[in-house]
């Protein structure tokens, strides 16, 4: 197996937008994400662009390529992205003050003894991306 590029992590992920531009734009000032790369396209599009948070990187796209739709556009969303964070009730103070629709209010979950507790919430983004934050309480 080869090694995994510098500054990438095993995995990573990719949304699809309407306005791109004006996700990450979003993404930054509702959760958090550093801009890291945004290459412009020819004709002015958005071609590629990079976001991090810690050690996560997620890529953010235009709609239409490969057939990909946003899900606002599609009617809803098949999967959801998990970020862990240092503090998860001042992140939903900031998202919910940037215009999240928070999809799950703020709990604290206990999973049983053996596993762990976390406190976590829901939201979605302006393109209707479903999101989870959540901190390790034990």
């Amino acid at each position: 197996m080869r090694a995994t590029p510098k500054d990438w992590p095993r995995l990573s992920a990719s949304i699809y937008c309407d306005d791109p531009r004006a996700e990450i734009d979003w993404l930054v000032r509702a959760f958090g994400f550093e801009t890291r790369l945004i290459v412009d396209g020819p004709d002015g599009s958005l071609a590629h662009s990079e976001l991090t948070f810690g050690d996560a990187v997620i890529m953010v796209g235009s709609a239409g390529k490969d057939g990909t739709v946003s899900p606002r556009k599609a009617g809803g969303t098949t999967g959801g992205l998990f970020l862990y964070i240092d503090d998860a009730d001042a992140h939903l103070a900031r998202a919910r003050a940037a215009g999240a629709t928070i999809t799950r209010e703020i709990a604290t979950n206990d999973h049983g003894e053996g596993y762990w507790v976390d406190r976590s919430y829901g939201c979605t983004d302006p393109e209707g991306h479903l999101w989870y934050f959540a901190h390790r309480v034990k």
